[in-house]
């Protein structure tokens, strides 16, 4: 009773729901991560067509569609290269982040973090990962998955044994995210499986955060974009800098 009050109050249109999942008929989903772990590829499978462009963008992209009867609605969020560090990711790009999860209103349902299942994950990656979702407030974690892409790079291997190989920093991730975690194989096509196993992770991770959504503090996007319209307001100020003094140059040259 208590889950479908609280679907209610956000606004959420439940189909069925019991104590320990909630069916939704929208799904908002936000997908953070490495740059080259496969986003955009995640995103394309999870809406079963090619919507997003499988180049590096350095703002955040919206597709929609829809999936096993739901309407779902993707961001993808700008990445930091895997051996980058948060200092090393450019103040537009940390906005972005914090501003995608604005782009798929109210909030978004899930954070998908996206981790190539073969790259290297040590304390660097996980020092990088965790100040990454410190521009939000500590409550993300309990709205994050964790997404494994490239699964074929596993082979027969079990994920669970391949966190416990990997070592304690990955094990620290799945954790902090409440050991929630998929497997995407994109070469696996005929596998419809895969996805509607992880609508249905969410939908129980949905109904653990009593059917509510993620949504950011305003007083962390107010400050985010002031900030936003400060770089604007410099880089016009820059710009018409640059335009006077061409246009004196050529007084003089004329």
């Amino acid at each position: 009773m208590e889950s479908q009050m609280k679907v209610q109050e956000t606004g959420e249109d439940s189909r069925s729901q019991t104590s320990s999942t909630v069916s939704l008929s929208e799904l908002r989903i936000v997908l953070l991560g490495f740059r080259f772990a496969g986003k955009s590829s995640a995103g394309n499978k999870i809406l079963g067509c090619k919507r997003f462009e499988l180049k590096r963008t350095a703002q955040c992209v919206t597709r929609q569609g829809e999936v096993a009867g739901r309407r779902i609605t993707v961001v993808e969020a700008p990445g930091w290269f895997v051996n980058q560090t948060f200092e090393g990711s450019t103040e537009f790009s940390k906005q972005e982040i914090v501003l995608s999860v604005t782009k798929c209103p109210p909030g978004p349902h899930c954070l998908l973090l996206v981790i190539n299942v073969g790259s290297k994950f040590k304390a660097k990656q996980r020092k990088a990962v965790e100040k990454h979702l410190k521009l939000f407030p500590e409550r993300v974690w309990s709205h994050t998955l964790v997404l494994f892409t490239h699964g074929d790079w596993l082979r027969d291997t079990p994920i669970e044994q391949h966190i416990k190989i990997k070592g304690e920093d990955l094990q620290w991730l799945v954790e902090k995210c409440g050991n929630r975690y998929h497997v995407l194989n994109n070469m696996n096509r005929s596998d419809k499986t895969q996805v509607t196993e992880l609508l249905e992770k969410i939908e129980k991770m949905v109904a653990a955060n009593s059917g509510g959504y993620f949504e950011i503090d305003r007083r962390i996007l107010q400050e985010v974009e002031e900030k936003r319209r400060t770089e604007v307001e410099r880089a016009e100020t820059r710009r018409m800098k640059v335009q006077k003094q061409r246009e004196d140059i050529r007084a003089k040259i004329g």
